[in-house]
């Protein structure tokens, strides 16, 4: 009989990927982003596996929305106690931690569970257009 077989592949060090968040919208950047972890650009990629690639975001404050989403799209947070519900609009939260926004969009589309949680940590967000992450050698990313 025969048996169908998973080529599993080899253990490597990351491939990381720059991409520029100037004057790209918050929708395509993340849906781009969550490709690039879960591995859909590789050719070895298989839904249950990490396949080990991490992503470095630059230039995250400059990040748009379409239509009115500035001030009608609304994020939410609550402190656990009584009366603790905090509400922000895009705006406020892009002037107070821009990094946020492009995080909680990039985690909603990742998978729930270990691997959804463990695919997340390989994303570096960073405002300004500089980075620590120089000796991974980046690849650069446009995003259209």
């Amino acid at each position: 009989m025969n048996k169908t077989t998973l080529s599993i592949k080899e253990k490597h060090d990351y491939d990381w990927f720059l991409i520029d968040a100037n004057c790209a919208t918050l929708g395509r950047l993340s849906s781009e982003i969550s490709k690039i972890l879960l591995g859909k650009n590789n050719p070895h990629y298989n839904p249950s596996q990490n396949i080990q690639q991490g992503v470095i975001v630059i230039n995250a404050e400059k990040i748009i929305v379409t239509g009115k989403k500035e001030t009608d799209k609304f994020y939410y947070r609550h402190s656990g106690t009584p009366g603790g519900l905090t509400i922000e609009t895009f705006k406020e939260l892009q002037n107070r931690l821009p990094s946020r926004i492009i995080e909680k969009s990039v985690k909603g589309m990742l998978p729930k569970g270990s691997l959804g949680r463990e695919l997340f940590t390989k994303l570096k967000i960073y405002t300004g257009s500089t980075h620590p992450h120089a000796a991974q050698s980046p690849k650069k990313i446009t995003i259209h």
